[in-house]
C-alpha cells in the first residue's frame, strides 16, 4: 500500500495516549466543531485496545500497480484510467495473456491455462484493471485469478447431478431475455456481453460467447428483442421489481440504456428498478471517465427519485483484492450523486472462504458507501467444481460476519437452489447432511408443493459421503433418505435439474 494513503489506519498506540481531544491526531482534534470541546477528558475505555489488523478495511490501494506489469509498464495513469483503454486492452486469449505478461509467469504455468480453457464454459475476457492486481508471483493461490482464469490442474469432475442452466431461468421465461419467477419480479436480460467472463457465472448458458463444449443462447441487445419484454411487463399489474442485467450494463450503450430505463419507469406499476452489473469491480474508472454512461444512471436515479420510484445499482465485488481507491473514488462519485450501491457477491473456494476475509471484506465495502447485501452459496455450475464450497461452511462464516458490523450493512447469505427455487438463506433449511452434502429447501411463495435440492462438492464430504457417491446405485437412495428425513415425502421433487426419473422420491 502506499504510504501516502491518507485512508491508511492509525495506529491504536497513537490514540491510547490522549487524554483530551486537543491531544487527538489533527484530522479529528483539528475539526472546527470541536474546537469547544479541545479540553473534554476521554472517558476510560471498557473494551481491549483495536486490534490494528482490524482497521484494514479503510487502507484502499493508489499506487500506480499496474506498472508491475510488462505490457502496461510504460502506461500513464490517464490511459489506465481511461475506460477505453481497458476495454480495447482486455485479455481475450492465452497468447495475449502471455504478451502482457512477459517473463512474469513460466510457460507450464500458461500451458495450465491452455488446458483450462479446453474445459471452461466461459471465453477469457480480463480488463487490464483486474490482471494488474493479480499476485503472479504467486498465480495458482491469488483470489482474482480463480476467479477469472481457469487452470487444468485444479479442475475436478461435475457433480453428477448438476445441469447446465441450474436455475431453470429459461423455464421460467415467456419471452427471451425475460425471467418471471417471484410474483412481483422479473430479470430483464439486455444482452449478453460483460467486461470480463467469471468462470463461475451462473448463466453461463448464455454468456461468454460459443466455447468448444457448448453453444448459447443469444441475448443481443436489440429494441425489436426487448419489445416483448416491455409488453409482457406493462400487462402484468404485479410485476413492481424489475432486475435489469445480462449479460452486463457496462457493455450497453448509453442510448439504450437510458432507453430502457424511459420505458420501465414509464409503466406506472413499475416501482424499483436495479441495474446489476460487475463493472465497478472489474473497470471501476469507468464510472469515472465514460462520462456518457455515468450520466445515464445519475440522471435516471434522479427522474425515479421524482417519480418516488427507486433506481439503483447492485454490483459484484468477491474480494477485497479487487477494491483499490479508484473503486473507492467511482463509489464516492455515485454516492455524491444520489445512486445507491448495493453488492452481491459468491462465495468462492480459495476466494473469500474464510471468516476473516469476508469480516474485512463486508467492512470494505460498507466504507465506501456499498451495502453487502446478498453472499450466494456457489452455484451448481459445469466446470468449475473446485470453486463451490458447503452448505455448512457458508453457514460456519455467516455466523462470524454476523455481529460484526451494523446489522443492515451486513448481507444475507443465500442459496439460490437449484430447479428454480429461488433465493433461500443458507441456514433456513428443511435438512442438511453433511456426510453426503445433500440439502433440501422448500420456497412456499415459488411453489408450495415441490422441494428443491443441492449438492455439496463431493471432494468436500467425509469419506464415508465419497464412497457414497462413487456408487451410482445410491444416489437415488441418498436423495430419498434427505427427502424423507426432512417430512416432504408429500412434496414433488424438482427433477429439471436432477438426471433420470430414478431419483424422484418414492421411486
Amino acid at each position: 500500500m502506499s504510504e501516502h494513503n491518507a485512508s491508511a489506519p492509525r495506529l491504536p498506540e497513537e490514540l491510547s495516549e490522549a487524554s483530551t481531544i486537543e491531544d487527538l491526531p489533527d484530522e479529528i482534534a483539528g475539526q472546527e466543531e470541536l474546537e469547544d470541546y479541545q479540553e473534554v477528558e476521554i472517558p476510560e475505555a471498557l473494551q481491549d485496545p483495536v486490534d490494528p489488523g482490524s482497521l484494514e478495511h479503510r487502507d484502499f490501494e493508489d499506487s500506480e500497480f499496474w506498472k508491475k506489469i510488462p505490457g502496461f509498464a510504460d502506461v500513464s495513469r490517464e490511459e489506465f484510467m481511461d475506460y477505453r483503454f481497458q476495454v480495447k486492452k482486455s485479455v481475450t486469449s492465452v497468447d495475449q495473456l502471455e504478451e502482457i505478461l512477459g517473463d512474469l509467469v513460466a510457460p507450464e504455468f500458461l500451458d495450465d491455462v491452455r488446458s483450462g480453457m479446453d474445459r471452461a464454459p466461459m471465453s477469457m475476457r480480463v480488463s487490464p484493471y483486474i490482471l494488474s492486481l493479480i499476485d503472479w508471483d504467486h498465480p495458482y493461490e491469488d483470489p482474482l485469478r480463480i476467479q477469472f482464469i481457469p487452470v487444468g490442474s485444479t479442475q475436478m469432475d461435475d457433480h453428477p447431478l448438476l445441469m447446465f442452466d441450474s436455475l431453470a431461468e429459461q423455464d421460467d421465461s415467456p419471452t427471451p431475455g425475460l425471467v418471471h419467477r417471484y410474483p412481483d419480479k422479473v430479470l430483464f436480460l439486455a444482452l449478453d456481453v460483460c467486461p470480463v467472463y467469471c468462470r463461475f457465472c451462473t448463466r453461463s448458458y448464455a454468456i461468454g460467447g460459443d466455447v468448444e463444449t457448448h453453444d448459447k443462447v443469444n441475448y443481443r441487445p436489440s429494441k425489436k428483442r426487448w419489445g416483448p419484454a416491455f409488453a409482457y411487463i406493462a400487462a402484468r399489474p404485479e410485476v413492481e421489481d424489475v432486475v435489469l442485467s445480462g449479460g452486463d450494463l457496462y457493455m450497453l450503450a448509453p442510448g439504450h440504456l437510458e432507453h430502457i430505463l424511459e420505458v420501465l419507469l414509464s409503466i406506472p406499476h413499475v416501482r424499483r428498478i436495479r441495474l446489476a452489473t460487475k463493472g465497478p469491480a472489474v473497470m471501476p474508472m469507468k464510472i469515472l471517465t465514460h462520462h456518457e454512461w455515468t450520466d445515464v444512471v445519475v440522471r435516471m436515479a434522479e427522474k425515479g427519485r421524482e417519480m418516488h420510484k427507486e433506481v439503483c445499482l447492485h454490483t459484484h465485488f468477491n474480494s477485497p483484492n479487487e477494491i483499490t481507491d479508484i473503486s473507492r473514488e467511482a463509489m464516492n462519485h455515485l454516492y455524491e450523486n444520489g445512486v445507491i450501491v448495493r453488492n452481491q457477491s459468491v462465495l468462492i473456494r480459495g476466494v473469500n472462504d474464510d471468516p476473516e476475509t469476508m469480516v474485512r471484506f463486508t467492512r470494505q465495502l460498507a466504507y465506501m458507501n456499498v451495502q453487502p447485501y446478498y453472499v450466494y452459496q456457489h452455484d451448481m455450475v459445469k466446470h468449475v467444481e473446485e470453486l463451490r464450497t458447503t452448505v455448512g461452511q457458508a453457514i460456519e462464516i455467516e455466523r462470524h460476519v454476523r455481529g460484526s458490523t451494523a446489522g443492515f450493512m451486513t448481507p444475507t447469505f443465500v442459496n439460490d437452489v437449484p430447479g428454480g427455487g429461488g433465493k433461500r438463506d443458507v441456514h433456513s433449511l428443511e435438512y442438511y447432511n453433511e456426510v453426503t452434502g445433500v440439502s433440501v429447501y422448500r420456497s412456499p411463495a415459488v411453489d408450495e408443493d415441490r422441494v428443491f435440492l443441492y449438492f455439496d462438492p463431493i471432494h468436500l464430504l467425509p469419506e464415508e459421503g465419497r464412497k457414497r457417491w462413487a456408487d451410482q446405485g445410491e444416489h437415488p437412495k441418498m436423495v430419498r433418505e434427505a427427502i424423507e428425513e426432512a417430512g416432504m415425502e408429500d412434496k414433488t421433487l424438482a427433477t429439471d435439474v436432477i438426471q433420470g426419473p430414478s431419483l424422484v422420491a418414492g421411486d
